[in-house]
């Protein structure tokens, strides 16, 4: 994926960031209308599940081979084809009238969603000079989050007004957009490859061990800690892949200086998030006895300082230092989320929405500069590789949050300290993100 121009094109930025709030919009916003589809299908709550996760595996399971694969075909028609596979995809999705015809499609739009989530960093990386790249990757990291916090509150306005088949053409508009600003944005340059047998093999370790992990986790929340053995199933299936060719250059560029830090706290941060995504709706709602839209309410003050705090992360980054804007930040989603932690029984909504604001402005502040340590240690031809470690790294915590959390939460019996001690993980977590990111630095940039 070569070099797009030698000046700044926000434009291409934000269109980047567009197909980063698109994808998990996409993914928060059909949850909402699980139990509609579920009735309309006539199927039960385990098969109605699968709508999520046919999107969701996929998705992790192929950004890692996807990203390697981008590096090596020509960046427009690569967000041709992953921008319009996911905007046709979701027209399929929507004239779904067959449960089973719906899940093949879901999992066609997480194979294109996975090229997405590869594309977009790299895309952003190179729109951008390096001075800018702070600000570049702030655009992403606030406006992903945002998609993710926003899709059940949209999703549920379309689905009381039209139906669940309009929550699938939700993006539909943004992904029209984003082809028209990308396609006159990126110069024609090489042409589209299609993947080896290899990238197939690949997408099938990494989906076997991921799954491994996620069902361990889930199962053992539901019927008991032994199922916890399942997770061990990943183990074989990284060695296998470990001992592949195409594992060598993912490797290399993993140990590299300065990488594991910003991955680190990705994934730290992401589980953080998560797991507090899932546990305060049942918290406002059950314990505090807050109507839906009061609860809707009350965690939008989370995105709202994320979005207030993204753009002064972005400055801050390029101009004082990428890792020490990100240390900042995380201190502060850290500090945040202990201040959330007692989760009072004698709580109003504003207590606890002051809290999640001051944990949003953290996520604001340290997305950006995070990732763009990440991209700036990233060797020139694999640009769109580390934009796709980065991704997974932030998936494998979105997925593991909840499943933690749940488990936590049901050790206790579904209780109010299970809430607490689940919540307890995510600021263990995000406490954790900051020894992960100080301590490890490229040689090069020792001020980064």
């Amino acid at each position: 994926m070569p070099e797009i121009n030698q000046r700044n094109q926000w434009s291409l930025v934000f269109a980047a960031g567009m197909v980063a709030f698109t994808s998990l919009l996409t993914m928060n916003s059909v949850n909402i209308a699980l139990p509609t589809m579920q009735h309309e299908f006539g199927v039960d709550p385990g098969a109605a599940q699968w709508i999520v996760l046919a999107y969701q595996l996929p998705l992790i399971a192929l950004v890692l081979p996807s990203g390697r694969w981008l590096d090596r075909v020509g960046a427009r028609p690569a967000l041709a084809l992953a921008v319009g596979g996911f905007a046709l995809t979701s027209l399929a999705g929507a004239a779904s009238g067959d449960f089973a015809l719906l899940l093949a499609v879901r999992i066609a739009q997480g194979c294109f969603g996975a090229l997405m989530l590869a594309l977009t960093p790299a895309l952003a990386t190179r729109a951008v000079r390096p001075e800018a790249r702070a600000r570049a990757m702030s655009v992403l990291a606030t406006l992903a989050p945002l998609g993710a916090l926003t899709g059940p509150a949209l999703g549920g306005l379309l689905l009381e007004v039209s139906g669940w088949p309009a929550v699938f053409l939700l993006n539909t508009p943004i992904c029209l957009l984003v082809l028209g600003i990308g396609l006159r944005a990126i110069p024609a340059d090489r042409p589209l490859r299609w993947p080896d047998r290899s990238w197939l093999a690949e997408a099938a370790l990494v989906a076997g061990a991921v799954s491994a992990v996620l069902l361990g986790v889930t199962f053992a929340a539901r019927d008991g800690l032994p199922w916890l053995a399942l997770s061990l199933l990943a183990v074989p299936l990284f060695l296998v892949w470990h001992r592949r060719s195409t594992s060598v250059a993912v490797l290399e560029l993993v140990r590299r200086p300065g990488m594991a830090g910003p991955h680190l706290t990705l994934l730290a941060v992401g589980l953080a998030f998560a797991a507090m995504n899932l546990i305060l709706p049942f918290y406002l709602q059950r314990v505090l006895h807050a109507d839906p839209s009061t609860t809707g309410l009350t965690i939008l003050a989370f995105p709202v300082g994320m979005a207030l705090a993204g753009p002064l992360g972005g400055l801050l980054g390029d101009r004082w230092g990428a890792r020490r804007t990100g240390l900042l930040g995380v201190a502060v989603v850290a500090a945040g989320l202990l201040l959330v932690l007692p989760l009072a029984e004698s709580w109003q909504p504003f207590d606890l929405g002051w809290r999640l604001f001051a944990a949003g402005l953290g996520m604001g502040l340290y997305g950006g500069p995070v990732q763009s340590l990440a991209m700036g240690a990233a060797p020139r031809g694999q640009i769109a590789t580390t934009a796709a470690t980065v991704q997974l790294a932030r998936s494998i915590g979105f997925a593991l949050g909840p499943a933690l959390a749940t488990t936590l939460w049901a050790m206790s019996g579904y209780t109010l300290p299970g809430m607490r001690l689940a919540l307890g993980l995510a600021a263990l977590a995000a406490a954790a993100a900051l020894p992960a990111l100080a301590l490890s630095r490229p040689r090069s940039l020792a001020t980064a």
